[in-house]
């Protein structure tokens, strides 16, 4: 029985180059039918068969190639000019669909390429099929629209700290290709996004504490400051990383809190010493609770209340002393 005639790489490559097409055209939003179990088996076989013919005609390596260079077309073709004629929350927007497409298109290709993750991928210590096509999406996509990403979620973030609604769900969205690009690390993460995240929250925080003292009373600066707080620790739990959430309490508590601690106290008419003659409890409690946050931030008001306390006494002491006084002369008078 003769052998079975071996299928050339670019014969076997138009193949699964019409199945490709159908794929993006389904990415795409274009009329077209989906793949059904006969398609799939086809795209399949061929590779299985190209990938076990005999020396020459083993086209594994050439495949795996190819298999990169499908989503690197893909991406030059479609995605990156999609992405380019847009900015602020509409590329958000883009973005999340695409990357929701790119997760498609990596899902079918390596099913279709299965055999060769089974094998050779692991015979030669290569990528796994998935982990090519992230970082192809990496590589290219992600590192083209970085910038404009990251200033579209800062954009909106400053946006809800001045009260507007937002689209949180998006934001976590987008911030999580931030974290899955980096494939078990967080440096794209904290590199691309978080460390100028802290430094833009560090900036806001000091013009608001800047006005915020100038204006406001002891009282009303401690409650603006126990409220920002409160929201940046909801923002962590919206759509932040949870490794965020103390370096961002950190930044407005050092903004907010240490560098107007002093000012603070000192106010004249509402300051530490007008809380504790006045016997304004919640406003201590809640500067306790607010100066406990930061590193000796308790020393300042211990000092005061130590004041406010020898101050009182010596008070009494006085008038014990003047009332003892008057009851002599009183005494003597008889």
């Amino acid at each position: 029985m003769a052998d079975k005639k071996p299928i050339e790489l670019e014969e076997g490559w138009a193949s699964m180059q019409q199945g490709i097409n159908k794929l993006v055209r389904l990415l795409e939003g274009e009329t077209e039918s989906q793949f059904n179990a006969e398609q799939y088996m086809m795209l399949y076989t061929t590779i299985y068969n190209m990938c076990t013919q005999k020396p020459p005609y083993d086209y594994s390596e050439q495949l795996y190639q190819r298999y990169r260079e499908a989503f690197n077309n893909y991406i030059n073709d479609k995605v990156l000019p999609s992405l380019r004629n847009h900015s602020d929350e509409v590329l958000l927007k883009e973005l999340y669909h695409r990357w929701n497409n790119h997760k498609v298109m990596v899902r079918w290709l390596s099913r279709f390429f299965n055999y060769l993750d089974r094998y050779y991928v692991l015979r030669h210590s290569l990528h796994p099929l998935k982990d090519v096509g992230l970082l192809c999406f990496r590589d290219q996509v992600y590192a083209d629209v970085k910038r404009n990403t990251r200033a579209a979620v800062l954009k909106l973030i400053e946006r809800e700290r001045e009260g507007e609604l937002i689209d949180k769900t998006l934001l976590k969205h987008i911030l999580d290709i931030f974290i899955e690009v980096g494939m078990g690390s967080m440096d794209c993460y904290e590199r691309d996004f978080e460390e100028v995240l802290l430094t833009e929250t560090a900036n806001y925080y000091k013009r608001k504490a800047s006005e915020w003292i100038n204006q406001d009373s002891c009282p009303d600066y401690m409650l603006k400051a126990e409220e920002c707080l409160r929201l940046e620790e909801e923002r962590v739990d919206n759509y932040l990383h949870p490794s965020t959430k103390l370096k961002l309490l950190k930044e407005v508590e050092n903004e907010v809190l240490t560098k107007y601690e002093n000012d603070l106290l000192q106010k004249e008419h509402s300051g530490c010493a007008a809380l504790l003659r006045d016997d304004k409890t919640d406003d201590l409690a809640r500067m306790y609770r607010l100066f406990s946050r930061i590193p000796k931030g308790l020393d300042p008001i211990a000092d005061c209340f130590k004041e406010h306390v020898e101050g009182e006494g010596m008070k009494l002491v006085k008038e014990v002393a003047e009332a003892v006084e008057a009851k002599k002369e009183k005494d003597s008078g008889r």
